[in-house]
């Protein structure tokens, strides 16, 4: 099997050290993170990671279920980029009396999909989004400019066949309800029984 990306989403509940507990399984296996993001997801207080490696599928398998296994993951997916929709954010800064004494500054921003974000009289500051083939175009078309700075985010990931987290959760609470669940259809059932 050859390696390849893999976007790695996990659902987990929002606890302290968790992020440790999950890096530590990737480096006890001398795996690299490309790129990691982590964020609130749709569910309330249910948080959202998602990682970025280069890796066998077999590899990754193994990955998840050892993720999967840590005591506040709710779930763990594993997806080529080809099963997700995915997007990066990068910012660059430059000086703003060389780029607008030789470069048509317009052109660049909609060659490149980029936005200018902050203009002062030292620097400008031009914001893109997409995948990092496309972020990396502007840092050449850039450097000969004297590119001061450059910050690229994580990628931020949603898988493509999914119909959420969310319903997903709600499926599962339905075929293993939680106890305060059963205790409730246990007290209906018995109101049920008084009211006849």
């Amino acid at each position: 099997m050859s390696k390849q990306e893999f976007t790695i989403t996990v659902y987990t509940e929002n606890q302290v050290g968790l992020l440790n507990r999950i890096a530590i399984i990737f480096s006890r296996r001398k795996i690299n993170i490309e790129s990691l993001n982590t964020s609130p997801s749709e569910v309330p207080s249910i948080h959202r990671f998602s990682i970025l490696i280069h890796e066998t599928e077999e590899v990754v398998r193994k990955l998840a279920r050892q993720i999967e296994k840590q005591v506040d993951v709710l779930k763990a997916y594993y997806n080529t980029n080809e099963e997700i929709v995915w997007q990066e954010l990068a910012l660059y800064k430059v000086p703003t009396e060389i780029i607008t004494e030789k470069v048509k500054v317009e052109r660049l921003l909609r060659e490149h999909g980029a936005r200018a974000i902050v203009i002062r009289k030292d620097y400008t500051i031009f914001e893109t989004t997409g995948h990092r083939e496309e972020t990396d175009k502007l840092i050449k078309v850039l450097e000969p400019y004297g590119l001061i700075e450059f910050v690229r985010s994580a990628r931020v990931a949603i898988i493509k066949d999914s119909a959420g987290f969310h319903s997903k959760l709600r499926e599962f609470e339905r075929k293993e309800p939680a106890e305060e669940v059963i205790e409730n259809e246990f007290l209906d059932k018995q109101d049920e029984v008084f009211t006849m």
